[in-house]
């Protein structure tokens, strides 16, 4: 079997383009992938077709070997638009083998160490206006989060961290506080509550100051209170809260992962199948991470086929604790996917039996939404004195 072709089809959902990868074979079997990344849609379509050259007349079913040719025959080292494409390519062999062994994908990872994958999503099911702006305020936050509780999710993530710089004001303070206690007292103990910084604290105090504010509450894990790329700060906040830390979707590889589990630096690691390099790099990366005591839980919230990918790979992964999934982010997702092989009954995905990663994409309906310059919710992202913030 030979790699004849490998084509791109990018669906535009609102806040991000998803670009969907398509394998085509020289035999009746082709696969699919994703290599979604936010606002960077022509950058990764065209790494695919810089990349296509390279592994064109190769078995994809040697997906390693494809894998080492992609990443070193290229001279230049790649970052997430490079290494983003590449996961697509590489989620769309993993389905071939699949197809052509008639075995499920997470079968080929080691088989299943679980009967079902924990799942966690955000407020307003994805619906960027609910994740970003309606739950700012106690209102829209806990009417959103009630919402969820009745469609039986026991899990969700908000994102109500204010744009900061490196201090934080006694108001900001408070009013972290009462969102969270908010939100605690409308949905109960018994709901697993995360909250993402976004990455949006200047420094390691002022993030610390935020976690105090929540630690009452007792949330599941506090994401990515700083920019990736400081371990040492990142250390610093581990060492003085008292509650999980997670961070990794804006890791590429198990290499700017080591030095974070060389320190133990934090509790929860969150690599992206989209971006890190795919299902392989991805298992190199929770392996290393349990040998440090660290559970993975993967960032994803990205279109259907990368959630096909997320569940193959949670039921293969034995430090694997949950799964993020934005599974209704756009009101016509489950229209461009004419199969899936992801069933959710409550709070967890169930097991699929089809072969591949078991999606199937309805192109011509996919074509309905073509690519469109995405909703850049960041305009905001300033402080009150015009000084520009992560956002």
């Amino acid at each position: 079997m030979k790699i004849k072709d490998i084509q791109t089809l990018v669906v535009n959902a609102e806040m991000r383009n998803w670009v969907f990868v398509k394998i085509i074979t020289d035999q009746d079997i082709y696969g699919w992938g994703e290599a979604t990344v936010e606002w960077k849609t022509r950058a990764v379509v065209g790494a695919i077709e810089d990349l296509k050259p390279l592994i064109i007349g190769k078995d994809p079913r040697q997906i390693k070997q494809n894998y080492q040719i992609m990443t070193k025959h290229g001279f230049w080292k790649l970052g997430v638009i490079g290494m983003s494409a590449i996961s697509g390519i590489e989620h769309a062999m993993w389905d071939i083998l699949g197809k052509s062994l008639e075995t499920p994908v997470w079968q080929l990872l080691g088989g299943k160490v679980r009967d079902k994958v924990k799942i966690y999503t955000h407020l307003g099911m994805g619906d960027m206006k609910a994740v970003y702006r309606d739950t700012m305020n106690v209102t829209g936050l806990t009417d959103h989060a009630q919402k969820l509780v009745d469609l039986g999710y026991t899990a969700f993530k908000v994102v109500f961290i204010p744009f900061t710089h490196f201090t934080v004001t006694n108001q900001e303070l408070k009013n972290v506080n009462l969102l969270m206690s908010s939100l605690r007292d409308k949905v109960g103990d018994d709901i697993e509550i995360m909250v993402d910084f976004h990455g949006r604290c200047g420094s390691g105090k002022s993030a610390i100051q935020y976690v105090k504010e929540l630690e009452p509450y007792k949330p599941m894990f506090i994401e990515e209170p700083i920019q990736p790329g400081d371990t040492s700060t990142l250390l610093q906040i581990k060492e003085s809260i008292n509650c999980p830390l997670a961070t990794g979707e804006r890791l590429i590889g198990l290499q700017e992962f080591e030095p974070i589990f060389h320190l133990r630096a934090v509790d929860i690691a969150q690599p992206d199948l989209n971006h890190c390099g795919g299902l392989l790099e991805a298992k190199d990366i929770a392996a290393a991470a349990s040998v440090a005591n660290i559970a993975i839980a993967p960032h994803n919230p990205n279109g259907p086929i990368a959630g096909a990918a997320a569940l193959h790979f949670a039921l293969s992964t034995p430090n694997h604790i949950i799964q993020e999934v934005m599974d209704q982010s756009v009101p016509w997702y489950n229209d461009v996917i004419s199969t899936s092989p992801i069933v959710r009954k409550g709070n967890s995905w169930e097991v699929p039996s089809t072969s591949g990663l078991g999606i199937e994409v309805n192109e011509k309906e996919a074509r309905k939404y073509p690519f469109k310059q995405e909703i850049m919710p960041t305009t905001d992202a300033y402080l009150e004195d015009g000084t520009v913030v992560d956002w």
